[in-house]
């Protein structure tokens, strides 16, 4: 009586903590996969990544403006160099400023120098590579946020039949709790009439107990993979899930040759190593730049005061080009390159193993659907056998022609294979969703 009001108790709470909830959602698999690519944090922060690297390119491209630069800087000095500098900027150079003892030993002086500077690369051959592996670098981001958001939607399509998975297991649990309190019945009843024992009474309890604890796991597990769900598909804050309708099975897919003609050209993961393989080739010309010279053009126009900052007692300008040219670094360059030339290396390693590990990945996905499908007929089957078993069993012992202990291992039986049938059912779904998931194309198909 004690356990019954237990169970009891718990189902009210659960029916509370439901009545307590704000409010209760529910979605189809294709409404549930579109919430989450709008709401769900993991989308949006590959999304804020790949548009970082989308300004890596303009900080690269920002190399082939010109720079522009504004100046002001004070200075005061009695070194007969500087002063001698500064009064010629300043035009304030005077004849007695010949003087010998004036020129070796200048009194302090100051300046204020005001210069407005203008460079403009000519020719750099580092800037169209490095530009390059930002171009490169941001198509790897943008094809990461499409590889999340297949994540996320697989994640979705896996909740949604946790979701079903966990009502049916719930009810199923019911239905055990349901049959074993018959099952109490008939041994009690037995015993009142001295036609049975009291040990069968006893293990009739005992197996109402666990069905009661596999009762409680069931709840729990249904409110659990539920609140999963709508963190997923990004509800708010007290909102809860649940789904519309069950999924049975997708369509089914393609060929395994077809599948996996779709992965070479879809699968996210391939391509973004293709892409890191281009990297790797715009990081070598990158490196190589290191040997070739740079041409700037620069113009300056600068003010001079003695006085004031801002001033102008005289002005000047200047402008030119400048070759710089890096003779020698240590063999710094020579070391880049090799380095630039080892991770291209691997990057071609890197595709090639992936290419096959992709061929693997479908073939295997492909296969066990078709395992799962088996395994679905099966547990289908088993479970009907279950049900006929213990049926035949139930009017035996209530004949006294079978013991307690003979109904209650078919009855674990058959909870057995009504758990067995839920989790073929989800897994067989399950396993259709990975065999799109592998060929790159899940979402494509999902929001069919």
């Amino acid at each position: 009586m004690k356990r019954a009001f237990g169970v009891l108790a718990l189902l009210f709470m659960s029916a509370g903590y439901a009545q307590a909830a704000p409010s209760v959602r529910s979605f189809t698999l294709k409404e549930a996969i579109g919430m989450a690519l709008e709401n769900n944090n993991l989308i949006k922060a590959a999304g804020f990544r790949s548009k970082a690297a989308q300004e890596g390119i303009a900080i690269t491209s920002s190399g082939y403006y010109p720079h522009l630069f504004f100046e002001e800087t004070f200075g005061a000095s009695n070194s007969p160099t500087q002063t001698f500098m500064m009064k010629l900027d300043e035009g304030r150079f005077a004849q007695n400023d010949f003087n010998i003892s004036n020129l070796n030993h200048p009194g302090t002086w100051h300046d204020f120098k005001t210069a407005l500077t203008v460079q403009q690369p000519l020719y750099s051959p580092a800037l169209a590579p490095a530009r390059n592996v930002a171009e490169k670098e941001a198509e790897k981001e943008q094809l990461s946020a499409d590889a999340v958001k297949q994540d996320v939607a697989f994640q979705v399509l896996r909740l949604y039949l946790d979701v079903q998975r966990s009502e049916a297991q719930y009810k199923a649990a019911e239905k055990a709790v349901s049959e074993a309190q018959e099952h109490r019945r008939l041994a009690a009843v037995r015993s009142q009439a001295g036609t049975g024992l009291r040990s069968d009474e006893l293990r009739a309890r005992t197996h109402l107990s666990s069905a009661e604890q596999q009762l409680i796991t069931a709840l729990n597990d249904r409110i659990l993979t539920k609140m999963q769900l709508g963190i997923t598909v990004g509800l708010k804050d007290g909102e809860k899930a649940d789904i519309a309708e069950p999924l049975t099975r997708l369509a089914r897919p393609p060929q395994p040759d077809e599948l996996t003609r779709a992965a070479l050209e879809n699968r996210n993961d391939l391509r973004r190593t293709r892409v890191e393989l281009e990297k790797a080739d715009a990081s070598l010309k990158l490196a190589r730049s290191g040997y070739l010279p740079a041409i700037d053009a620069f113009a300056s126009y600068q003010l001079n005061a003695k006085d004031v900052p801002f001033g102008a007692d005289n002005d000047a300008w200047m402008t030119g080009v400048n070759l710089k040219w890096n003779i020698f670094e240590g063999f710094r360059t020579n070391r880049e390159r090799d380095r630039a030339t080892a991770e291209r290396s691997a990057a071609a390693q890197m595709l090639e193993g992936k290419t096959k590990d992709i061929r693997f990945q479908v073939q295997e996905s492909f296969l066990r659907r078709e395992e799962m499908g088996k395994r679905l007929e099966v547990a289908r089957h088993a479970l009907l056998d279950a049900e006929e078993t213990v049926r035949l069993l139930s009017r035996r012992f209530e004949n006294s022609l079978a013991t307690m202990v003979e109904l209650l291992d078919a009855q674990t039986a058959l909870n057995q294979a009504r758990a067995n049938l839920v989790d073929t059912e989800a897994n067989y779904a399950l396993a259709g969703g990975r065999v799109y998931y592998a060929a790159g194309i899940f979402l494509k198909e999902m929001l069919k």
